[in-house]
């Protein structure tokens, strides 16, 4: 009797992939969406204000679906330190990238703070341990060119605010250093929670002194979407990493650079010059080729016992 053969994996392998590459893809354009929404609220409010709805706002919201009630041993961690100090990073980049983006292009924001990669290379081997190659320091320094082309730091070309977004950037790659180091420990959805925690923790006692109420439907409709965008995309990152592997999506995260320059024209019309265009070129293609590198580090080696 013949026995047929096993259905091929590959189909549904490729739609889990196909999934979460579209995933990923929507999370990022929601954070794009996020930072416009906070550059027009920056025009009528105190982006101190705005980043305190954003936490708050985005914590009720997922509260609904990830809380202790809902998940037990949600806020159960190995590493309560490094999950406070990991909020408090991305705090520290949403109030300096936002403050930022009162004087400098939303295009200008995300080019700079995709330096965030670049650094994340250079502390892998002090903080995890990690050999940095020839070819990866090339690449790192290839790409702060990319930066120093964007931000033109002496020529005046940019609002000296843009510093801050090299502060974003810092604090952006410190943060994702503690993901990978709580990611061996804790659940992504505890990672979530605490993040939306301290942030409120952090920003609610903030809210008082800074607040002015909204005085139209147009204000409070944004501050609301602002929110939703925060939380609907970290819920998607979620999704997206448990239907693909990391290295695969890594490459997609660029796409946030292509909703910057969409929205930074059809809202703000912020038209990249070619500076800025050729500095964000430079930035992705390091970036890039940093996951491939990565890839290639990665890949394990054929056993030689396999030699027919």
């Amino acid at each position: 009797m013949s026995v047929a053969p096993a259905a091929s994996p590959m189909p549904e392998r490729s739609s889990r992939t196909l999934a979460g590459v579209l995933l990923i893809v929507g999370a990022v354009l929601c954070f794009s969406c996020m930072d416009a929404s906070a550059k027009w609220l920056g025009r009528v409010l105190n982006p101190w204000q705005t980043i305190a709805v954003r936490y708050v706002f985005s914590f009720a919201l997922t509260g609904l679906f990830f809380n202790p009630l809902t998940r037990p041993g949600l806020m159960r961690t190995q590493h309560l330190g490094l999950q406070c100090g990991r909020a408090l990073c991305v705090v520290v980049a949403t109030a300096s990238g936002w403050t930022a983006l009162r004087f400098i292009e939303l295009t200008q924001l995300t080019a700079i703070t995709f330096a965030a990669p670049l650094l994340v290379a250079l502390m892998a081997a002090p903080l995890l341990g990690e050999k940095i190659g020839p070819r990866r320091v090339v690449a790192v320094a290839v790409g702060f060119c990319g930066v120093l082309i964007v931000t033109r730091p002496f020529s005046g070309a940019i609002h000296p605010a843009g510093l801050l977004a090299l502060v974003a950037a810092v604090a952006n790659a410190i943060y994702s250093i503690l993901t990978r180091r709580l990611a061996a420990f804790d659940a992504p959805e505890t990672t979530m929670f605490y993040t939306g925690l301290v942030g409120s923790v952090v920003m609610l006692p903030v809210a008082p002194f800074v607040w002015e109420t909204p005085t139209s439907a147009l204000t409070w409709g944004v501050l609301a979407v602002l929110g939703s965008f925060g939380a609907l995309a970290h819920w998607l990152l979620i999704l997206a990493h448990r239907h693909a592997p990391a290295s695969l999506l890594a490459p997609f995260y660029y796409a946030q650079i292509l909703g910057a320059v969409v929205l930074g024209i059809a809202v703000f019309g912020e038209v990249p010059d070619r500076w800025t265009i050729t500095g964000a070129l430079i930035v992705t293609g390091s970036g890039l080729y940093l996951v491939y590198r990565e890839r290639v580090r990665r890949k394990p080696v054929p056993s030689s016992d396999l030699q027919a």
